[in-house]
């Protein structure tokens, strides 16, 4: 929190500065995913409206973007993502752009809690990282191929591509679950809007602490909702949820799918049905963008009930502001509905 205030004070020296031009106008800034324009739209509230390249209902994993979005990209002030990681389709308008473009990964900034997948069945997931290294507006290209989320996803067991032979490593890009990160994130957006509008640089200072004040009555009110089924096991779609559960002290029992860049195989289903069935009542979560048939299919085998659709990365909710937050009491609203009953 030291260093969010740091940026949100340094943010306010550079537009209260003699020095350094003004811009004539607002930068035009372009996002990827809803939870990155949410964040974005709240720090520049009042004075423009971030563009968000991801359409409602798709998934952020597989996306393929229209030329008139790359041009976007191309012409953009500035880029905020999260990083290649979660969206390689957007890697190489990302190279494209002029040398010097104001890039912003979030993935990559300073600060930023990190994850790993657990790298085998069993293993205890979420391995802290400690992520130093300079800012300097350029992302990491070198990212693990063996979690590549640009690959096409197949709801069929019988897929080809099945995960006992895909391992899954790296980094868990879903950062955003981790509303520590979130916090983060509106002041380093703040300190770089700041950067490339010094004009109103106090605006985005002003407008972070509200964000960050905005995301503290969201994470009370998830926590409120969680408080009373802390407890109880349940298996989600895919390992998405391993911020969110860390942060709100969740049991996830397993997922169906390791990741969106695989489907499940027949080995992986029959452990995860044999841990159901050992595990007690428990509830089983279809997610938004997937068929929710084979999550249905393990439910009747192990003897669980199903849950209502996860959404985690708020591709069902209209983008703005107010997106963020909706994001993590959705995911509480819906899963303390499954376990409470």
């Amino acid at each position: 929190m030291r260093y969010i205030i740091a940026l949100l004070l340094a943010s306010t020296a550079i537009g209260t500065a003699g020095g350094g031009a003004a811009r004539a106008e607002v930068p035009n800034v372009v996002t990827d995913i809803v939870p990155v324009q949410a964040l974005t739209a709240m720090v520049m509230e009042g004075l423009g409206t971030p563009d968000l390249l991801l359409d409602r209902g798709a998934s952020p994993h597989s996306y393929q973007m229209r030329p008139s979005q790359a041009a976007a990209v191309a012409g953009a002030d500035l880029v905020i993502w999260v990083g290649p990681e979660l969206t390689p389709w957007l890697d190489k308008a990302v190279d494209a752009r002029p040398e010097g473009a104001a890039l912003l990964g979030l993935l990559a900034a300073p600060g930023t809690h990190l994850r790993s997948f657990a790298e085998a069945e069993g293993e205890e997931a979420g391995h802290d990282h400690e992520h130093d290294h300079d800012h300097d507006h350029e992302h990491e290209h070198e990212h693990d191929e063996a979690h590549d989320h640009g690959a096409d996803h197949a709801d069929d067991p019988a897929d080809a591509h099945a995960e006992e032979d895909h391992h899954h490593s790296g980094t868990d890009p879903h950062a955003w679950l981790d509303p520590e990160n979130g916090r983060l994130w509106a002041g380093l957006i703040a300190a770089e809007l700041s950067r490339l509008d010094p004009e109103n640089a106090a605006r985005y200072a002003q407008n972070a602490k509200a964000a960050i004040a905005a995301i503290d009555a969201a994470d009370a009110e998830t926590t409120a909702l969680l408080a009373p089924v802390k407890d109880h096991p349940f298996v989600a779609f895919h390992d998405a949820y391993g911020y969110f559960a860390d942060h709100y002290g969740l049991a996830v029992e397993g997922t169906v799918a390791l990741g969106d860049a695989a489907s499940p195989g027949a080995k992986r289903l029959d452990a995860l049905r044999t841990k159901m069935q050992g595990a007690g009542p428990l509830c089983i979560f279809p997610e938004a963008q997937h068929d929710p048939a084979l999550v249905t299919q393990m439910a009747e085998a192990a003897g669980a009930k199903v849950g209502g659709a996860l959404d985690p990365e708020g591709s069902t909710y209209a983008p703005g502001p107010q997106a963020y937050g909706q994001i993590l009491t959705g995911l509480a609203k819906t899963l303390s509905d499954c376990l409470a009953g």
